[in-house]
Parts: C-alpha cells; structure tokens; sequence
C-alpha cells in the first residue's frame, strides 16, 4: 500500500486546515477543504489563502487530479470552485450536500441556489472510490456534525474534517441545522475502528489556551 505525503496549510481567520495529499510515486495530488477569506464586516471573499496553496502546488510540480471537500459549512466557505477554475481539475462532496444547500437556502434567504449539488462535478456515496496515481481514496460518510460529512482515507491517512478535532479541543459541534449528536459518536466510532496506524488529519485546529499550532 503507498502511503501519501500530507502538506497542511493553515487558514489563521478560520483555523481550517487545508491539505495537499501527493503521491509520492507519481507526484499526482487532491487538495482537500481549500477555503476561502472572508471579512464578515465588508462581507467580501478573497483567495489569498488557496492562491498560497496554488502556489505551493505549481512550485512542487504536482499533477492536482481532485479538489475535495469534506463538508460546506459557512465558518470556511469553500474554495473548490476558484482551485478548478485554476486548475481544471473536478471537485467533489458528499451526496448529502443537498439536504445541506436546502437548509442554507431559507436561512441565508439565498433563492437561487440550486440544492441538487450541481455546483461540483461528483457527489460521493460511503464506500466509493477513486485512484491517484498509485494512491486509492476511500469515501467514508461520517455524518453528524452536518449530514454530508465525509472522511477520506488515503493509505495510512484519514482526513476527517469537523467530526474530530485536536485532542485537547473534542469533538465538532452537533447543534447546527441537520446536526446530530448520536450520528456523530457513531461517525468517530466508525473512525476510530480504522487500523491503529492511521494518521488522523483534523479540519480544524483551535490552538486552545494559545498553545503552537
């Protein structure tokens, strides 16, 4: 089994993570949960932060072949549609993005957003899978934090997004529309049952009590 090389870029504004996961073999590559900058006060995106990650990609002469999202949520708007429109390559979320668009549409008073996840080119279902150079992603839906929820494990790697944060900080937040405290413990169940050896990579790093991130 090859495992990946895993390269962070941490969001300061956010405290998301976004990740480059290369082949070591083939130098191929997926960006997972790219973000976006926002200023709530002027209500403005900007693409710092993912042009830094575009970068860093060029530089290191990777063959990006997937944008990933773990989930969309509105504390790191998702910065997959500016790195396709870069890179032409195709993103991909959970199937369940749907039931997520539907709840945003009425609360952000957004009516012409479509709720049938055409806004990316794949919607995953557990148990799917696709190749990357030598690498294989596996598809895990790990809901509870929101529906759509996925993890994605690549070799000894999982990229678990919101549902396990830093040890020192729990676990994601179930109270938001769609959340759901017992479809989250069991989600970190089902995660926690992958082999000991894995390598568990967090969407999210507070850095509580000020500590490194």
């Amino acid at each position: 089994m090859t495992n990946p090389e895993v390269t962070g870029f941490y969001h300061q504004d956010t405290a998301t993570v976004t990740y480059v996961v290369t082949c070591p073999e083939t130098r191929k590559a997926v960006i997972i949960d790219p973000v976006l900058d926002y200023d709530p006060a002027a209500g403005r995106t900007g693409t710092a932060h993912a042009d830094g990650v575009l970068r860093h990609v060029r530089d290191a002469g990777l063959d990006v072949e997937w944008i990933l999202d773990t989930h969309v949520h509105a504390d790191h708007m998702t910065g997959a549609r500016h790195m396709k429109d870069a890179l032409g390559v195709p993103t991909a979320i959970g199937a369940n993005v749907t039931t997520v668009q539907k709840v945003f549409r009425e609360i952000f008073n957004i009516p012409d957003l479509s709720p049938d996840g055409s806004q990316f080119d794949r919607l995953f279902e557990d148990g799917d899978t696709i190749t990357v150079g030598s690498l294989t992603v596996r598809v895990m839906h790990t809901p509870g934090h929101t529906p759509a929820c996925l993890t994605y494990v690549i070799g000894d790697a999982a990229f678990v997004g919101d549902t396990i944060f830093m040890p020192d900080f729990g676990t994601a937040r179930c109270d938001f529309p769609g959340g759901d405290a017992t479809a989250l413990f069991r989600s970190i169940e089902r995660i926690l049952d992958l082999p000991e050896h894995t390598r568990i990579f967090v969407g999210h790093d507070y850095a509580p009590g000020g500590r490194e991130v």
